[in-house]
Protein backbone atom coordinates (compact mmCIF):
# COMPACT_ATOMS: atom_id res chain seq x y z
CA UNK A 1 0.00 0.00 0.00
CA UNK A 2 0.72 3.24 -0.85
CA UNK A 3 -0.09 6.16 1.28
CA UNK A 4 -1.26 9.41 0.08
CA UNK A 5 -3.83 10.70 2.18
CA UNK A 6 -1.60 13.09 5.00
CA UNK A 7 -4.28 15.00 5.38
CA UNK A 8 -6.69 12.55 6.59
CA UNK A 9 -4.29 11.52 8.90
CA UNK A 10 -0.56 10.48 9.18
CA UNK A 11 1.34 7.61 9.90
CA UNK A 12 2.07 7.26 13.83
CA UNK A 13 6.38 8.37 14.67
CA UNK A 14 7.75 5.54 16.04
CA UNK A 15 9.14 7.56 18.67
CA UNK A 16 5.98 8.88 19.84
CA UNK A 17 4.74 5.26 19.92
CA UNK A 18 7.73 4.47 22.05
CA UNK A 19 6.80 7.22 24.08
CA UNK A 20 3.22 5.83 24.66
CA UNK A 21 3.73 2.51 25.52
CA UNK A 22 5.29 2.33 29.10
CA UNK A 23 1.49 4.58 30.05
CA UNK A 24 -0.23 1.56 28.10
CA UNK A 25 1.42 -1.51 29.05
CA UNK A 26 2.48 -0.83 32.87
CA UNK A 27 2.27 3.06 34.04
CA UNK A 28 -1.60 3.29 34.68
CA UNK A 29 -2.58 6.15 37.35
CA UNK A 30 -4.84 8.94 37.16
CA UNK A 31 -2.69 12.22 36.34
CA UNK A 32 -5.56 13.76 38.66
CA UNK A 33 -5.02 11.62 41.28
CA UNK A 34 -3.05 12.83 44.59
CA UNK A 35 -0.66 9.78 45.07
CA UNK A 36 2.91 9.46 43.69
CA UNK A 37 1.55 7.41 40.39
CA UNK A 38 -0.84 9.89 39.92
CA UNK A 39 1.79 12.64 40.18
CA UNK A 40 4.46 10.45 38.09
CA UNK A 41 1.19 10.75 35.34
CA UNK A 42 0.85 14.17 35.85
CA UNK A 43 4.85 15.13 35.13
CA UNK A 44 3.94 13.07 32.21
CA UNK A 45 1.29 15.04 30.51
CA UNK A 46 3.34 18.22 31.99
CA UNK A 47 5.80 17.76 29.80
CA UNK A 48 4.44 16.96 26.68
CA UNK A 49 2.44 19.95 27.59
CA UNK A 50 5.63 22.03 27.21
CA UNK A 51 6.12 19.95 24.38
CA UNK A 52 3.38 21.06 22.19
CA UNK A 53 3.13 24.86 23.38
CA UNK A 54 6.56 25.03 22.37
CA UNK A 55 5.53 24.95 18.45
CA UNK A 56 2.57 27.77 19.65
CA UNK A 57 3.06 31.36 20.23
CA UNK A 58 4.22 32.51 23.92
CA UNK A 59 1.63 34.07 26.26
CA UNK A 60 -1.24 31.20 26.24
CA UNK A 61 -1.91 28.43 27.86
CA UNK A 62 -3.25 24.63 26.25
CA UNK A 63 -5.71 22.34 27.04
CA UNK A 64 -5.21 19.30 26.08
CA UNK A 65 -8.85 17.91 24.24
CA UNK A 66 -10.05 15.07 22.64
CA UNK A 67 -9.15 16.43 19.44
CA UNK A 68 -9.54 19.34 16.80
CA UNK A 69 -13.40 19.20 16.80
CA UNK A 70 -13.74 19.04 20.80
CA UNK A 71 -11.32 22.14 20.36
CA UNK A 72 -13.24 24.29 17.68
CA UNK A 73 -16.46 23.83 18.98
CA UNK A 74 -15.00 24.84 22.79
CA UNK A 75 -13.90 28.22 20.94
CA UNK A 76 -16.51 28.81 18.88
CA UNK A 77 -19.54 27.95 21.20
CA UNK A 78 -17.42 29.71 24.80
CA UNK A 79 -17.46 33.13 23.00
CA UNK A 80 -20.15 35.33 22.23
CA UNK A 81 -20.70 37.47 19.59
CA UNK A 82 -22.02 37.88 16.15
CA UNK A 83 -19.33 35.18 14.12
CA UNK A 84 -17.68 35.73 10.69
CA UNK A 85 -15.89 32.54 9.16
CA UNK A 86 -14.85 31.29 5.28
CA UNK A 87 -16.87 29.00 3.06
CA UNK A 88 -13.93 26.89 2.67
CA UNK A 89 -13.60 26.08 6.36
CA UNK A 90 -14.40 22.30 8.02
CA UNK A 91 -17.05 20.60 8.99
CA UNK A 92 -16.37 20.98 12.51
CA UNK A 93 -16.45 25.00 11.97
CA UNK A 94 -19.10 25.33 9.58
CA UNK A 95 -21.48 22.93 11.34
CA UNK A 96 -20.91 24.47 14.45
CA UNK A 97 -21.22 27.87 13.27
CA UNK A 98 -24.60 26.62 12.06
CA UNK A 99 -25.62 25.55 15.07
CA UNK A 100 -24.95 28.74 16.90
CA UNK A 101 -26.78 30.12 13.80
CA UNK A 102 -29.64 28.36 14.59
CA UNK A 103 -29.66 29.86 18.15
CA UNK A 104 -29.72 33.16 17.14
CA UNK A 105 -26.66 34.16 16.60
CA UNK A 106 -25.66 35.97 13.97
CA UNK A 107 -23.12 34.10 11.76
CA UNK A 108 -21.31 35.68 8.35
CA UNK A 109 -19.99 33.16 5.90
CA UNK A 110 -17.44 34.61 3.82
CA UNK A 111 -16.46 33.94 -0.12
CA UNK A 112 -13.95 33.14 -1.70
CA UNK A 113 -12.33 33.37 -5.50
CA UNK A 114 -10.91 30.70 -7.40
CA UNK A 115 -7.41 30.42 -5.83
CA UNK A 116 -9.65 30.11 -2.34
CA UNK A 117 -7.53 33.08 -0.70
CA UNK A 118 -10.31 35.21 0.96
CA UNK A 119 -10.04 38.62 -0.47
CA UNK A 120 -9.33 41.05 2.81
CA UNK A 121 -11.36 43.81 1.23
CA UNK A 122 -14.74 41.27 1.54
CA UNK A 123 -13.11 40.40 4.77
CA UNK A 124 -13.02 44.22 6.36
CA UNK A 125 -16.19 45.05 4.88
CA UNK A 126 -17.97 42.49 6.66
CA UNK A 127 -15.43 42.57 10.44
CA UNK A 128 -16.99 45.43 12.01
CA UNK A 129 -17.81 46.15 15.43
CA UNK A 130 -20.06 43.82 17.65
CA UNK A 131 -18.28 41.06 15.89
CA UNK A 132 -17.61 38.09 18.61
CA UNK A 133 -14.79 36.01 16.89
CA UNK A 134 -13.47 35.53 13.54
CA UNK A 135 -12.28 32.14 12.34
CA UNK A 136 -10.16 30.65 9.87
CA UNK A 137 -8.31 27.46 8.58
CA UNK A 138 -4.19 28.44 8.59
CA UNK A 139 -3.69 25.82 5.68
CA UNK A 140 -7.39 24.11 4.26
CA UNK A 141 -7.68 20.45 4.54
CA UNK A 142 -8.43 19.71 0.71
CA UNK A 143 -6.59 21.86 -1.37
CA UNK A 144 -3.77 23.10 0.86
CA UNK A 145 -3.87 26.93 0.62
CA UNK A 146 -2.72 28.99 3.31
CA UNK A 147 -5.15 31.85 4.26
CA UNK A 148 -3.62 35.11 5.43
CA UNK A 149 -4.63 34.93 8.64
CA UNK A 150 -2.18 37.47 10.53
CA UNK A 151 -4.28 40.46 8.09
CA UNK A 152 -7.01 38.44 9.25
CA UNK A 153 -5.86 38.83 13.28
CA UNK A 154 -5.02 42.74 12.48
CA UNK A 155 -8.90 42.88 11.02
CA UNK A 156 -10.64 40.95 13.76
CA UNK A 157 -8.89 43.14 16.49
CA UNK A 158 -9.51 46.58 15.36
CA UNK A 159 -13.01 45.29 15.65
CA UNK A 160 -12.80 43.80 19.10
CA UNK A 161 -13.25 40.54 17.96
CA UNK A 162 -11.41 37.57 19.11
CA UNK A 163 -9.40 35.42 16.20
CA UNK A 164 -9.25 31.65 16.23
CA UNK A 165 -7.13 29.97 13.87
CA UNK A 166 -7.63 26.07 12.86
CA UNK A 167 -3.69 25.39 12.69
CA UNK A 168 -4.89 21.36 12.20
CA UNK A 169 -2.96 20.94 8.68
CA UNK A 170 -0.18 24.18 9.89
CA UNK A 171 0.26 23.13 13.10
CA UNK A 172 4.19 22.28 12.95
CA UNK A 173 4.50 23.05 9.03
CA UNK A 174 3.65 26.82 8.61
CA UNK A 175 4.12 29.73 11.15
CA UNK A 176 1.23 30.34 13.11
CA UNK A 177 0.76 34.31 13.66
CA UNK A 178 1.77 35.77 17.61
CA UNK A 179 -1.34 37.74 17.47
CA UNK A 180 -4.00 34.91 16.74
CA UNK A 181 -5.86 34.56 20.19
CA UNK A 182 -7.07 30.70 20.06
CA UNK A 183 -5.71 28.07 18.09
CA UNK A 184 -6.71 24.44 17.56
CA UNK A 185 -4.36 21.46 16.90
CA UNK A 186 -4.63 17.79 16.60
CA UNK A 187 -1.90 14.73 16.58
CA UNK A 188 -2.78 12.56 14.75
CA UNK A 189 -2.41 15.30 11.87
CA UNK A 190 1.78 15.35 12.92
CA UNK A 191 2.78 11.87 13.33
CA UNK A 192 0.83 11.49 16.95
CA UNK A 193 -1.86 9.20 18.10
CA UNK A 194 -5.55 9.68 17.41
CA UNK A 195 -7.65 11.19 20.13
CA UNK A 196 -5.89 13.61 21.44
CA UNK A 197 -5.35 17.05 20.31
CA UNK A 198 -5.26 20.96 21.95
CA UNK A 199 -6.77 24.29 22.28
CA UNK A 200 -4.15 26.55 22.85
CA UNK A 201 -6.18 30.14 24.29
CA UNK A 202 -4.03 33.82 24.75
CA UNK A 203 -3.59 35.29 28.17
CA UNK A 204 -6.43 36.81 28.95
CA UNK A 205 -9.50 35.23 27.11
CA UNK A 206 -11.66 33.47 29.17
CA UNK A 207 -14.14 30.92 27.52
CA UNK A 208 -17.55 29.14 28.67
CA UNK A 209 -16.72 25.68 29.24
CA UNK A 210 -18.12 23.38 26.85
CA UNK A 211 -17.89 20.23 29.18
CA UNK A 212 -18.61 20.65 32.60
CA UNK A 213 -17.43 18.24 35.64
CA UNK A 214 -14.37 18.07 37.02
CA UNK A 215 -12.39 21.36 35.31
CA UNK A 216 -8.64 18.72 35.08
CA UNK A 217 -7.80 21.01 32.39
CA UNK A 218 -6.97 25.00 34.00
CA UNK A 219 -8.38 26.72 31.24
CA UNK A 220 -11.83 24.63 31.76
CA UNK A 221 -11.77 21.62 30.25
CA UNK A 222 -13.25 18.77 32.30
CA UNK A 223 -12.18 14.97 31.70
CA UNK A 224 -9.73 12.98 32.50
CA UNK A 225 -6.45 12.86 30.58
CA UNK A 226 -4.73 10.01 29.19
CA UNK A 227 -0.84 10.12 30.02
CA UNK A 228 -0.26 7.84 26.97
CA UNK A 229 -1.90 10.29 24.43
CA UNK A 230 -0.25 13.05 26.20
CA UNK A 231 3.16 11.28 25.87
CA UNK A 232 2.43 10.47 22.11
CA UNK A 233 1.46 13.79 21.01
CA UNK A 234 4.17 16.09 22.98
CA UNK A 235 6.94 13.59 20.96
CA UNK A 236 4.91 13.86 17.79
CA UNK A 237 5.42 18.02 18.10
CA UNK A 238 9.13 17.50 19.56
CA UNK A 239 10.20 15.65 16.20
CA UNK A 240 8.07 18.29 14.13
CA UNK A 241 10.12 21.06 15.61
CA UNK A 242 13.59 19.11 15.59
CA UNK A 243 12.94 17.85 11.85
CA UNK A 244 11.05 21.43 10.60
CA UNK A 245 13.93 21.51 7.78
CA UNK A 246 14.09 18.41 6.47
CA UNK A 247 10.48 17.63 6.29
CA UNK A 248 9.81 20.92 4.59
CA UNK A 249 12.66 20.15 1.86
CA UNK A 250 11.29 16.66 1.61
CA UNK A 251 7.86 17.80 0.73
CA UNK A 252 8.80 20.59 -1.65
CA UNK A 253 10.97 17.40 -3.43
CA UNK A 254 7.88 15.23 -3.33
CA UNK A 255 5.85 18.43 -4.81
CA UNK A 256 7.99 19.19 -7.55
CA UNK A 257 8.18 15.34 -8.40
CA UNK A 258 4.31 15.04 -9.20
CA UNK A 259 3.61 18.21 -10.86
CA UNK A 260 6.54 16.94 -13.14
CA UNK A 261 5.10 13.39 -13.87
CA UNK A 262 1.65 14.10 -13.97
CA UNK A 263 1.74 17.26 -16.60
CA UNK A 264 -0.80 19.58 -17.94
CA UNK A 265 -3.46 17.35 -18.50
CA UNK A 266 -3.74 17.85 -14.60
CA UNK A 267 -5.36 21.19 -13.38
CA UNK A 268 -4.19 22.05 -9.24
CA UNK A 269 -7.11 23.36 -7.86
CA UNK A 270 -6.43 26.45 -5.27
CA UNK A 271 -3.86 29.03 -5.86
CA UNK A 272 -0.79 27.64 -6.65
CA UNK A 273 1.58 30.25 -4.91
CA UNK A 274 -0.14 30.17 -0.98
CA UNK A 275 -0.26 26.53 -0.25
CA UNK A 276 1.13 24.05 1.79
CA UNK A 277 3.34 22.01 -0.70
CA UNK A 278 2.40 18.47 0.96
CA UNK A 279 -1.44 18.99 -0.31
CA UNK A 280 -2.19 18.71 -4.08
CA UNK A 281 -5.31 18.74 -5.13
CA UNK A 282 -5.83 18.26 -8.93
CA UNK A 283 -8.71 17.25 -11.36
CA UNK A 284 -8.29 15.89 -14.99
CA UNK A 285 -11.76 17.32 -16.49
CA UNK A 286 -13.90 13.96 -17.54
CA UNK A 287 -12.67 12.09 -15.10
CA UNK A 288 -14.42 9.23 -12.94
CA UNK A 289 -12.63 9.14 -9.43
CA UNK A 290 -14.86 6.25 -8.18
CA UNK A 291 -13.78 4.06 -11.16
CA UNK A 292 -10.12 5.23 -10.62
CA UNK A 293 -9.97 4.61 -7.11
CA UNK A 294 -11.41 1.09 -7.28
CA UNK A 295 -8.36 0.23 -9.92
CA UNK A 296 -5.98 1.45 -7.58
CA UNK A 297 -7.02 0.30 -4.34
CA UNK A 298 -3.11 -0.52 -3.37
CA UNK A 299 -3.27 3.33 -3.19
CA UNK A 300 -4.17 5.54 -0.36
CA UNK A 301 -5.44 8.79 -2.15
CA UNK A 302 -8.99 10.22 -1.22
CA UNK A 303 -11.59 11.94 -3.63
CA UNK A 304 -12.17 14.87 -0.74
CA UNK A 305 -12.16 15.62 2.84
CA UNK A 306 -12.53 12.29 4.97
CA UNK A 307 -14.66 14.05 6.98
CA UNK A 308 -17.45 13.91 4.34
CA UNK A 309 -16.31 10.39 2.97
CA UNK A 310 -19.61 8.87 2.02
CA UNK A 311 -21.29 11.50 2.24
CA UNK A 312 -22.26 11.33 -1.42
CA UNK A 313 -21.61 15.13 -1.80
CA UNK A 314 -18.88 16.66 -3.97
CA UNK A 315 -16.75 18.84 -1.95
CA UNK A 316 -17.89 21.94 -0.46
CA UNK A 317 -14.29 23.53 -0.86
CA UNK A 318 -14.33 22.63 -4.21
CA UNK A 319 -17.82 24.16 -5.13
CA UNK A 320 -17.03 27.51 -2.63
CA UNK A 321 -14.15 28.21 -5.17
CA UNK A 322 -16.19 28.07 -8.17
CA UNK A 323 -15.95 24.45 -9.75
CA UNK A 324 -18.90 22.71 -11.60
CA UNK A 325 -20.29 19.82 -9.77
CA UNK A 326 -18.58 17.74 -12.56
CA UNK A 327 -14.76 19.07 -11.92
CA UNK A 328 -15.30 18.82 -8.33
CA UNK A 329 -16.13 15.22 -9.12
CA UNK A 330 -13.34 14.72 -11.24
CA UNK A 331 -10.88 16.37 -8.73
CA UNK A 332 -8.23 14.16 -6.27
CA UNK A 333 -6.42 15.12 -3.06
CA UNK A 334 -3.02 13.71 -3.09
CA UNK A 335 -1.20 13.64 0.32
CA UNK A 336 2.53 13.36 1.06
CA UNK A 337 4.94 13.63 3.64
CA UNK A 338 7.99 12.50 6.49
CA UNK A 339 7.74 8.55 5.57
CA UNK A 340 6.56 9.27 1.72
CA UNK A 341 9.48 8.16 -0.13
CA UNK A 342 10.46 9.71 -4.25
CA UNK A 343 9.81 6.04 -5.51
CA UNK A 344 6.66 5.54 -3.74
CA UNK A 345 5.26 8.54 -4.80
CA UNK A 346 6.75 8.38 -8.52
CA UNK A 347 5.22 4.88 -8.54
CA UNK A 348 1.61 5.99 -7.32
CA UNK A 349 1.64 8.77 -9.71
CA UNK A 350 2.49 6.52 -12.81
CA UNK A 351 0.08 4.16 -11.91
CA UNK A 352 -2.75 6.89 -11.61
CA UNK A 353 -2.13 8.59 -14.87
CA UNK A 354 -2.11 5.04 -16.73
CA UNK A 355 -5.31 4.53 -15.06
CA UNK A 356 -6.64 7.87 -15.57
CA UNK A 357 -5.87 7.15 -19.16
CA UNK A 358 -7.53 3.90 -19.12
CA UNK A 359 -10.86 5.52 -18.94
CA UNK A 360 -10.29 7.31 -22.52
CA UNK A 361 -10.78 4.52 -25.64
Amino acid sequence: MTYLDYQATTPLASEALAAMLPWLESQHANPHSPHREGRRAKAAVEVARDQVAALLPPGGRIAFTSGATEALNWAIKGTTGSLVTLATEHAAVLDTVAAEAARGRQVTVLPLGPDGVVDLDVARAAILPGIGLVAAMLVNNEIGVIQPIAALVDLAHSAGALMLCDAVQGYGRVPIPDTVDLIAISAHKIHGPKGIGALWIRDGVDLAPLLHGGGQEAPGRSGTLSPALCAGFGVAAKLMAARSTEDAAHVDRLKSLALDRLGPDWIVNGSIEHRYNGNLNVRRDGLDVNRLMSDLRDIAFSAGSACASGSGRSSHVLRAIGLAEAQARASIRLGFGRYTTETELCGAIEAIIAAAEGQWP
